[in-house]
Formats: structure tokens, sequence, C-alpha cells
């Protein structure tokens, strides 16, 4: 009689890192898709590169509020890590790359992730930009060998109004069904209920679905997160 067959699973828990901008980029780029990941056991990180802070003339109450929202937002996404650069929002320039390039290569070399998620390069906002600049700095598959997958998402109210010139429009071509997940997504984006705004303005919950319906139906599913694959190294 024939032995038994010995199974053995290759698959393994992945290491996910997302960049966000500012808190609530993570969940309008990619809020389905990295509940995805937790439920297929992978570990996710959260780099917020920008926070409130007192000397940009933030009031202590909206300082303790934005902290109590990423918190609040980790415990429901399940993240493994959240990792705050601090730096005030709305002022990243092209100055800020040399402090930030560092920065993020540390994390990336603590982390090892294999998976990357980071805005669109050519947003409308300045802060994603240059985020974006200072990202792709760090996937160089000589410095970082274990980064294989690079994809960029768009925010609906940045990306959107980005310029239409063929260079900077957002071409996705990777695409994530997030039907199980959407409802999920929308209960942690409610979490910044500063940012949110009634239709329409572009991050309200409707323009929020109206955006992953759009997706979804270029593909044949009912919700759908869309990316721009920028890097794929299959080893």
């Amino acid at each position: 009689m024939a032995g038994k067959i010995k199974v053995m699973l290759t698959d393994k828990p992945m290491k996910i890192v997302v960049i966000a901008a500012h808190p609530d980029d993570e969940i309008l780029g990619c809020g389905g898709t990295l509940l995805k990941h937790k439920q297929n056991g992978d570990e996710i990180h959260w780099i917020i590169i920008t926070n409130v802070l007192a000397s940009r003339g933030f009031s202590k109450d909206r300082i303790d509020s934005r902290q109590q929202e990423i918190e609040t937002v980790k415990n429901m996404m399940g993240f493994t890590g959240v990792h705050k650069l601090n730096y005030p929002t709305m002022c990243l320039d092209a100055s800020s790359l040399n402090d930030m390039i560092p920065k993020i290569s540390a994390l990336f070399n603590e982390i090892k992730p294999e998976v990357i998620y980071v805005m669109n390069r050519s947003d409308a906002h300045s802060d994603h930009r240059v985020t974006f600049d200072a990202v792709a700095a760090c996937t160089k598959s000589f410095r970082y060998p274990f980064i294989k997958k690079v994809l960029m998402y768009e925010c609906i109210s940045e990306t959107e109004f980005a310029p239409s010139v063929p260079e900077k429009v957002f071409q996705p071509n990777y695409y994530v069904d997030v039907t199980p997940y959407f409802g999920k997504k929308l209960e942690a984006m409610k979490v910044y209920e500063s940012e949110l705004g009634e239709h329409p303005f572009p991050r309200s919950l409707r323009n929020i679905e109206a955006l992953a319906v759009f997706r979804g139906a270029s593909v044949g599913v009912e919700y759908a997160e869309a990316f721009q694959l920028i890097k794929y190294i299959d080893k």
C-alpha cells in the first residue's frame, strides 16, 4: 500500500507596509485590501508620515483626538505596528526628502516588507508627492532585496484632482476584490469624522462607495480597490 502523502504548505504570511501621508489615506486607498491581507494572516504595518502638532497651531483637543483616531483605526484594522514620523502636516517639500529617506529606509530594514502600498506619485496634495518620492528612493532591489511588490493607491479627493496630462494620470492595472471587507472599510473611515463631508464633497461615504462600485464593475465584482503596479519581482 502506498505511503501517506505529506503535504507541504509553502505559503507563509507576508509582511505588508502601507504608507499614509496623513491618517485616512490608508483607508481611502486600500482599507479593504489591508483587511484582506489581515484575514489571510499577513502582518500589516502602517507608516504615518505627518501629524498635527502644537507648533503648527493645532489645539490640544485636536492633537488628542487625532491620536485617538489613529489608535481606534489601528485596533479596527489589526495593524501589527504603527510608525509615526511626525512631520508637520501640509508642510512637506523637496527639502524634507534628505531627512525622510533615512527614516523610511530604517523602518523598511526593520520590518522587511514584501509588499509596499504608497500613494499615487502625482496626487494634487504636495505631501503625497513628496512622500512618494521618499518611499520610491527606498525600493531599490539591491538595497532592499526583501521588497517584491510596490503599488500606488488612489486617494479620493487627491488622485482625481491631479493634472490630466499623460505623465501624471493614475492608470490602474491591478485590482483587488474587497467585497467582503467593504462595510468594515466604511466603518473605519467614519472614525475620521472631521475628514468626511456630504456629497458632492469628494470624501463622502457615498463617493467612496461610488468609486469602489466603479472599480468593481471594471473587473466583474461588487466592490474593488484599484492600484497601479510599479514593481513586481517574482522570486
